[in-house]
C-alpha cells in the first residue's frame, strides 16, 4: 500500500469515528483543510520537474476525491441518524384521539357588568353607553369641576389629538360624562313631545363601561371599568340612595348582614357627598370596612348643565368600580391578573 492510499483509509477511518457534525468538521481539517494533510503534499511538489509534477499531482488528486467522498457520505449519515432521532422524538399517535378546542367563557369583569345591569335593571334603571374618546366639557366643566381642578393635569388624564387648547379631547376619566348626555337627551325628547305624559318621567340610569386614568399598581390600572348610576325626579332624596345602594350591594354579594356606611367626602358634582364603604359579618373580610364607590346628591349646577330647573328637580349619583367588586367577589387581590391574558387564571371563571 503506497503512502495516498494509506491516507485515504486513515480519513475513512477518521470520519466513521466522528459521531456529531462537529467532529467530522475537526477531522475533515486534518486532511483536505488548508493545513491538511493533502494540502502539505500540494505544496511538497514545487521541487518536482514538470513531468514529476503532472504524475503526483493526478495521484494527489485521486486520493483527495476520495477522501472528499468519504466525508460526503459520513455527513449523510450523520444527517440521517440525527432526522432519525428527530422523528422517533416528535412520533404521533395516530390511534389518539384528536385535541378539541377549549370551551371558553366571559371574563370575570364582564360577568361583574351583567350582573350590575340586571340588578339595576330590576330597580327599573336603564343602561347608557357613549364614546370612551370624550370632550373637556362632558367630562369636566358639565360636571362642575372647575379648570384648576388636579383631574385636569397631564399627569392624571390622557389628553389626545383633536378639539381645541379651549376645548381639548381627552380618554373619558370616568363615565359620568354619559350622566349629562343622557339626561340631555332625555330632557330634550320630552320638551320635542316625544315622551307623552303630564310631567317629565324621571331620569333613571347607569353607565357601564371602560374608563382611563394615568395609574397602575397592584389595586390601580390605566384603563379600568366604572358603572356611575344617576337618579332625577322631583322627589329623589338621599334616603332613595340608601335604599337602592343598599339593595344593590346585598344582592351583588348574595349577603343579607352586609352593613353599609356613608362617610362625608367632597366630589365637584355631588352636594352633600358620600364614600360608600361595606363590612362583610363573616369570611375572610369580616370585620373589615371597605370603600366599594362614591354617590351625593347631584349639585345643583350639575343639574342645570343637564337642561333642568335645579329648585324643582333632584337626584342622587354614584360611581363604582366593578374591577373592585370583582376582585371582593371573587377573592382577588391583584386588579393586574385580570388583564395580563392569563388563561390558567381567566378560565377558573367559566
Amino acid at each position: 500500500m503506497n503512502e495516498l492510499d494509506a491516507l485515504v483509509d486513515g480519513a475513512r477511518a477518521a470520519f466513521a469515528q466522528a459521531t456529531t457534525p462537529a467532529d467530522l468538521e475537526n477531522a475533515k481539517a486534518q486532511y483536505i483543510g488548508k493545513s491538511g494533510r493533502i494540502t502539505e503534499l500540494m505544496k511538497g511538489m514545487v521541487a518536482l520537474s514538470v513531468d514529476e509534477k503532472k504524475t503526483r499531482g493526478a495521484a494527489i488528486n485521486v486520493a483527495k476525491q476520495a477522501i472528499e467522498a468519504a466525508l460526503a457520505g459520513r455527513r449523510q449519515a450523520l444527517a440521517d441518524a440525527e432526522l432519525q432521532v428527530q422523528l422517533r422524538a416528535e412520533a404521533l399517535d395516530v390511534t389518539l384521539p384528536g385535541r378539541q378546542r377549549g370551551q371558553g367563557g366571559l371574563h370575570p369583569v364582564s360577568l361583574t357588568l351583567e350582573r350590575i345591569e340586571a340588578i339595576f335593571g330590576s330597580m327599573g334603571f336603564e343602561v347608557a353607553e357613549g364614546p370612551e374618546i370624550e370632550s373637556d366639557w362632558f367630562n369636566f366643566t358639565a360636571l362642575n369641576t372647575p379648570e384648576d381642578h388636579p383631574a385636569r393635569s397631564m399627569h392624571d388624564t390622557f389628553y389626545v389629538e383633536g378639539g381645541s387648547a379651549k376645548a381639548p379631547n381627552l380618554l373619558r376619566t370616568h363615565t359620568s360624562p354619559m350622566q349629562i348626555r343622557h339626561a340631555v337627551q332625555h330632557v330634550k325628547r320630552h320638551r320635542a313631545g316625544i315622551d307623552k305624559g303630564a310631567g317629565m318621567p324621571e331620569i333613571r340610569v347607569i353607565a357601564p363601561g371602560r374608563t382611563y386614568r394615568v395609574d397602575s399598581d397592584a389595586t390601580h390600572s390605566p384603563m379600568f371599568h366604572q358603572c356611575e348610576g344617576l337618579w332625577i325626579g322631583e322627589n329623589v332624596s338621599f334616603k332613595d340612595l340608601k335604599v337602592v345602594f343598599t339593595d344593590f350591594c346585598r344582592t351583588f354579594f348574595e349577603s343579607d348582614d352586609l352593613v353599609l356606611r356613608f362617610r362625608p367626602s367632597f366630589f365637584p358634582f355631588t352636594e352633600p357627598s358620600a364614600e360608600i364603604d361595606i363590612q362583610f359579618q363573616s369570611g375572610p373580610l369580616a370585620g373589615r370596612w371597605l370603600e366599594v364607590a362614591g354617590s351625593g346628591q347631584v349639585h345643583p349646577n350639575v343639574v342645570r348643565n343637564m337642561g333642568l330647573d335645579p329648585e324643582r328637580y333632584i337626584g342622587f349619583a354614584f360611581g363604582m368600580g366593578p374591577d373592585r367588586l370583582t376582585m371582593l367577589r371573587y377573592g382577588v387581590n391583584d386588579l393586574r391578573l385580570f388583564f395580563d391574558g392569563d388563561i390558567r387564571f381567566l378560565s377558573q371563571f367559566r
